[in-house]
């Protein structure tokens, strides 16, 4: 089976937005798919709990299909959102001084692609 991890950084909404398109592609065509929320991009984690939000459906839907692997630990306690990654039972995680460790996907054999 084919691999993917997809970490966004990108706070920009319209680039996250494609993210979370990928996700839904790469899976929807068999791919094991994950997400993990880095950098500024944690900040779209408060944002999109709300129904009003663009994109907040494709966020859903990624999220319904277990699809997001990651929120960083030590980027949504510093921009915010650690409390919303939380309340939405996202998993927040930070075994590389507070960051995911991206040579923990690449040692399970995932194809990194970052935004």
């Amino acid at each position: 089976m084919k691999k993917v991890v997809l970490v966004t950084y990108n706070p920009e909404m319209m680039c996250f937005a494609h993210v979370l398109l990928y996700a839904i592609d790469f899976h929807e065509k068999g791919y094991d798919t994950k997400v993990v929320i880095e950098g500024g991009a944690v900040k779209l984690v408060s944002v999109l709990k709300d129904a009003e939000a663009p994109f907040y459906s494709l966020y859903e839907k990624v999220k319904q299909n277990g699809l997001i692997d990651c929120v960083c630990r030590a980027c949504s306690a510093k921009l915010g959102s650690l409390e919303d990654a939380e309340a939405q039972g996202l998993r927040v995680h930070g075994d590389l001084m507070g960051h995911p460790s991206i040579e923990a996907y690449l040692n399970q054999g995932y194809q990194l692609i970052t935004f």
